[in-house]
């Protein structure tokens, strides 16, 4: 059995890695910082080590995966230059983990041209996407999903309540595509008035009514030979619905003023916080454009439902808040973590992010369970 020492300040973190690696049927050790490590490599040959400290532990040769908290193309370089055999950044892909861990262990001696290890960087918005965060069961199903329906070009239907992270399994059912390189584009229907949806999917051209000053190319052409992610569906008009309903039939679309048809091809992704079986009942929306967006649907779980992902979670916002912020990351206590975790969470993963970030700013140098209950 071979045997991985894990090396991360984060006590969530190392629980996490243990549990899985265990599983997967790996020994597993862990340590908190270097000196005890290098007390564990004294006792333990060890196969592989997975650091977060960037470097070899000293007076040790033993292969190791570095698991940077904020991943630079110099960090991961100098990284390489000291023997790392990758470099991931977290959020951790557990799968991308699992695969790295494997590979090392087998071939235990670098490959004399080894290639430069894949370096996650955080995206900025509308760039590329965020790792989905977690290891719980419902997690797992949703990533299961996204890899076996992405690649194939059947329109999705994504549902979960407000704050789970529908637009984030949008984005990455755009980037496990085969249209990947293309555009992704969002709209949400929500926030656009009812007499301005067709102009915002389909374009207008000029003097098409009073404020078309110039002619302007719609969401459905922006995306042409990408994916268009129409987020909040369930409040679009029925009228609106009509123009999407015939787009979808046809691949073809119509600018408003123009009487000239437009080919477009595009993959539609939809999201909803509504029951749209129930929206149908009430006459609320057309049960013909349902079908036609739930070929596949994605039900994205509510965080009181998957509970066990908060402290991965809570680790990742006290990272990116810090790297925001420019300030050392914040511990936790282990009894303020059991506290997030046992909260209901009616925003989900959204009030979350919002929750660290204020007692980020709130706490002293520890966040402490008396700092959740004052401040939550």
């Amino acid at each position: 059995m071979a045997k991985v020492l894990i090396l991360d300040h984060s006590k969530s973190m190392r629980n996490t890695l243990r549990e899985r690696l265990e599983y997967e049927g790996f020994s597993a050790e862990a340590a908190e910082d270097e000196a005890s490590a290098a007390s564990l490599c004294e006792k333990i040959p060890f196969d592989l080590i997975l650091s977060d400290s960037g470097t070899r532990i000293p007076g040790t040769d033993t292969p190791f995966i570095v698991l940077a908290g904020q991943g630079t193309i110099d960090s991961a370089v100098e990284a390489v230059r000291n023997g790392a055999r990758d470099y991931l950044t977290k959020p951790i892909d557990m799968n991308r983990l699992l695969q790295s861990v494997r590979k090392a262990i087998d071939d235990p001696q670098p490959a004399p041209s080894a290639p430069a290890p894949t370096v996650r960087r955080r995206r900025s918005r509308g760039m590329h996407a965020e790792q989905i965060i977690g290891t719980s069961e419902r997690i797992e199903q949703v990533r299961r999903l996204i890899d076996k329906v992405a690649p194939c070009e059947a329109r999705v239907l994504i549902t979960g309540e407000n704050g789970t992270g529908k637009e984030l399994v949008a984005r990455w059912m755009h980037a496990k595509s085969n249209r990947t390189a293309a555009p992704f584009v969002e709209v949400n229907c929500a926030a656009i008035p009812s007499e301005l949806i067709e102009s915002e999917l389909f374009g207008h051209e000029r003097g098409a009514f009073t404020s078309a000053i110039k002619q302007r190319r719609g969401k459905f052409e922006q995306a042409d030979g990408g994916t268009l992610f129409m987020d909040e569906i369930g409040d679009m008009s029925l009228a609106a619905q009509a123009k999407v309903l015939r787009a979808l039939q046809e691949n073809k679309i119509c600018r408003v003023g123009s009487d000239k048809d437009i080919d477009v091809d595009v993959r539609v992704l939809a999201a909803t916080n509504k029951d749209l079986r129930e929206e149908i009942r009430k006459n609320n929306f057309r049960e013909d454009l349902y079908h036609r967006l739930a070929v596949v649907v994605v039900k994205v779980p509510p965080l009181r439902d998957r509970s066990e992902d908060i402290p991965l979670l809570v680790d990742h916002f006290l990272h990116a808040i810090a790297a925001e912020y420019g300030t050392p990351v914040k511990r936790i206590d282990d009894d303020a973590l059991a506290a997030l975790s046992a909260m209901p969470w009616t925003g989900n993963i959204r009030e979350l992010r919002n929750v660290v970030e204020r007692l980020t700013i709130l706490s002293e140098e520890r966040i402490t369970l008396a700092d959740v209950e004052c401040f939550c």
